[in-house]
């Protein structure tokens, strides 16, 4: 074993063509931020963790239903537009909210070194989530942010092999991440940009 970001697959590993993002190398990679919300510790973040999971097993299944149109996620939704219900389209555009979320907080963890998690993920929150939640949505995310562990005990946690081998130094992992984030917010931008430009978040 390896440490986490070495298990899973990076952003930064995801197919970007002129075609689109590669459908099952960006569910792979979603996957694995789905992990990243064990590495917090918290079971205040399961709502979080259900929700992308939710939202990957939708556009899965219609890949699954139409590979021959799925190839990547632009196809899928294109090929989806047509269709009274919309369910992978809806799916990943929340997907796309989730993973926006986590990429932020993140990012402002990187940026910000003496700030601690339960910061950078509030201001992660009200930067993408928030306002397409109601008030109980809300008051769960506050429970959370609250529970966020310590930004040096989550950073140790990235750091180590959960197999006893060595730790990556904070170099190593601090390009690591950087670049994982980096592919992470040009995809989910990327994406976002194509449904405001094609209309494909009407309705939802």
């Amino acid at each position: 074993m390896a440490p986490y970001l070495e298990t899973v697959k990076s952003f930064a590993d995801v197919t970007v063509s002129d075609d689109g993002v590669d459908t099952l190398q960006f569910i792979e990679a979603a996957n694995g931020v789905v992990g990243l919300f064990d590495l917090l510790g918290s079971a205040a973040f399961t709502t979080v963790q259900n929700d992308l999971k939710g939202n990957i097993v939708k556009v899965r299944a219609r890949y699954d239903a139409t590979p021959d149109l799925s190839g990547t996620l632009e196809q899928l939704v294109e090929n989806e537009k047509g269709e009274k219900k919309r369910t992978a389209t809806e799916g990943l555009m929340w997907l796309l909210r989730g993973l926006s979320f986590t990429c932020k907080a993140l990012q402002y963890a990187q940026k910000e070194r003496s700030q601690e998690l339960s910061a950078a993920f509030s201001q992660a929150y009200d930067a993408t989530l928030k306002k397409f939640h109601n008030f109980m949505v809300k008051g769960l995310f506050a429970v959370a942010m609250k529970a966020c562990p310590y930004r040096a005990d989550f950073y140790a946690k990235l750091a180590t092999d959960p197999n006893g081998g060595p730790a990556v130094l904070a170099e190593r992992l601090d390009e690591s991440l950087d670049d994982w984030l980096a592919a992470l917010d040009s995809i989910v931008t990327r994406l976002e940009t194509f449904y405001e430009r094609g209309g494909h978040n009407k309705g939802f």
